[in-house]
């Protein structure tokens, strides 16, 4: 393995094997050149508008803020995108990369089973074939995405080893993408991996912080006060939190507490994990004393995962976000109270950012507002929840 120096301070870098450096290289100058192209990010924007659905609604919760009283509660609804999330924003720009790269098989992984669907989407609209990795465990939790999925033509990769979450499905993404570099462009659909990804990413999911500062003004006349977002890898989190850096606004990230912080079944690892390397990245893990990955738990597929994007690592350390964590019961009473005051069912990786911004909330003056990104819905979430209420009443 090679390193190369990191792009977040000491977070980021390639730590990768040396036959993956000279695509790497490739997919990092050519994402530099189209980040600069005109033309290149006129058709993503026109994609955006006319396919995916943006801008987004900034959406004032008025019955939610009146429930819980204190600050304004607004909502940023990533949820009503095409393919019901925000991962349309990074796959749609990485797919035209990847067209213009002159590849011809796009793979990639997904926990939620959101960033799979956008990556169908995305192969469908610009004519491309695509093959998902999905860890087993998390294909029988998000079983309607993953008919969606095959009904949008792409080719299903079940990985039953380890812990059959995302962690695996990344791992054996990574070792296709090493036999057939190249054909194939690999899609992550996280602010993780080596860079240029991480970097590459945030860029694309940048339009929701963009807007936010923009709606926010044509509505109040001001920034808001709080940005809360979940996070996992933390895409939506990035994406919402890098446009609205220094701008006087408090940023939290919220992750998976599981079943709580007093266990080994939670998946905050910034609260609780150490410096370490995974997926080519050096970033904070949660793995024991001999570097070992933990398995990790969170009632949201999404939030799954042993690590977290670099850049979040340098925004902890630098103190520019704050990290905090819900756990699952948490998470599930505030899927069910956005759901019944406001008539808006999210997904439950984006309840765990209701959850901690209906805390702040009850604590600030009516005059101060929330923006908490609401990063997708929660169609598919709806077995779990099922699940869950009928343990609830036994």
């Amino acid at each position: 393995m090679k390193k190369i120096e990191g792009k977040f301070d000491e977070f980021g870098g390639k730590y990768i094997p040396e036959t993956l450096l000279p695509l790497i290289k490739e997919l990092e100058d050519q994402y530099f050149k189209v980040r600069e192209d005109k033309n290149f990010q006129n058709e993503l924007t026109e994609l955006l508008i006319d396919y995916a659905g943006r801008p987004t609604p900034l959406y004032y919760a008025k019955n939610l803020t009146r429930k819980i009283g204190g600050a304004k509660i607004y909502l940023k609804r990533e949820d009503l995108l095409h393919g019901g999330a925000h991962k349309i924003n990074n796959t749609l720009g990485q797919v035209l990369l990847a067209k213009k790269m002159k590849k011809n098989r796009v793979i990639a992984e997904t926990g939620a089973g959101q960033h799979g669907i956008a990556t169908s989407m995305a192969c469908r609209l610009i004519g491309l074939k695509s093959e998902i990795y999905m860890g087993n465990k998390d294909a029988i939790r998000q079983k309607a995405n993953l008919l969606k999925m095959e009904l949008l033509g792409s080719k299903i990769h079940l990985v039953n080893s380890g812990s059959q979450t995302l962690k695996v499905a990344i791992n054996e993404a990574i070792r296709d993408w090493m036999k057939n570099v190249t054909n194939t462009y690999y899609l992550i659909g996280s602010a993780v991996g080596p860079h240029p990804y991480p970097t590459m990413v945030r860029d694309f999911q940048s339009v929701i912080g963009k807007e936010i500062q923009m709606q926010m003004h044509e509505k109040i006349k001001k920034n808001p006060d709080f940005v809360v977002a979940c996070v996992g890898g933390g895409s939506n989190a990035i994406g919402s939190f890098y446009p609205l850096l220094n701008k006087n606004i408090e940023l939290i990230g919220v992750e998976a507490g599981g079943y709580g912080l007093n266990t080994d079944k939670h998946s905050a690892t910034l609260n609780f994990g150490s410096k370490g390397i995974l997926h080519g990245m050096l970033t904070y893990v949660l793995q024991n004393e001999e570097g070992q990955i933990k398995n990790t738990h969170s009632i949201s597929a999404g939030l799954d995962y042993p690590a977290v994007g670099p850049e979040h690592a340098y925004l902890m350390t630098k103190k520019l976000v704050k990290y905090e964590t819900i756990n699952d019961d948490e998470a599930f009473n505030a899927f069910l109270l956005l759901s019944k005051t406001e008539g808006i069912i999210p997904a439950l990786e984006s309840a765990h950012a209701v959850a901690h911004a209906i805390k702040i909330a009850k604590e600030r003056r009516k005059s101060e507002t929330i923006v908490i990104t609401i990063s997708g819905r929660g169609d598919k979430d709806i077995e779990i929840i099922k699940s869950k209420l009928k343990n609830v009443k036994n």
